[in-house]
């Protein structure tokens, strides 16, 4: 391998889904006692959530619980019910740019505003035969990191 243009550089967030986000936030926001301090919603991506955290500064990782906004709708959500792994990285388009070079097949949409305002894009769970490497099931997200956050990380 070539030397990456990127270096990840810690966990940004979880993502759990489920048909009812109240059931989500009574266990983790109630019961856990996460702090949650936003949400989220957009049709196009089907999802409706809450945003709860457990940290702070550089060390806070989110932990969105997610409910679809039609559960026969695409993308879902809830399914599987740990949506997807967020990745804070250091450069997001080199990142982009160097997987892509790599073999990586991206999920559509590209880099965009994520529910945070953060710049992201998802690695598909799924490899294919122009780009073989996915996350082998697992959708990941690659966060655009913040300067504080990549002070304190890098």
């Amino acid at each position: 391998m070539t030397d990456r243009p990127f270096k990840v550089l810690g966990v940004q967030q979880i993502a759990i889904g489920g048909t009812d986000k109240s059931r989500l936030r009574r266990l983790w926001v109630d019961t856990l006692g996460l702090t949650c301090d936003g949400t989220f919603m957009s049709t196009s991506e089907n999802v409706d959530e809450d945003i709860a955290y457990v940290g702070r500064g550089a060390h806070r990782v989110e932990i969105d619980l997610m409910q679809p906004v039609d559960p026969k709708k695409k993308p879902s959500v809830h399914s599987p019910p740990l949506n997807h792994v967020g990745l804070w990285v250091d450069d997001l388009p080199a990142a982009v740019e160097w997987l892509t070079g790599q073999g990586v097949r991206f999920a559509p949409g590209g880099i965009r505003e994520g529910a945070s305002g953060h710049d992201i894009c998802f690695i598909h769970p799924k490899g294919n035969d122009d780009n073989p490497l996915g996350g082998e099931g697992v959708l990941i997200e690659l966060v655009q990191a913040p300067a504080e956050v990549i002070e304190e990380l890098a």
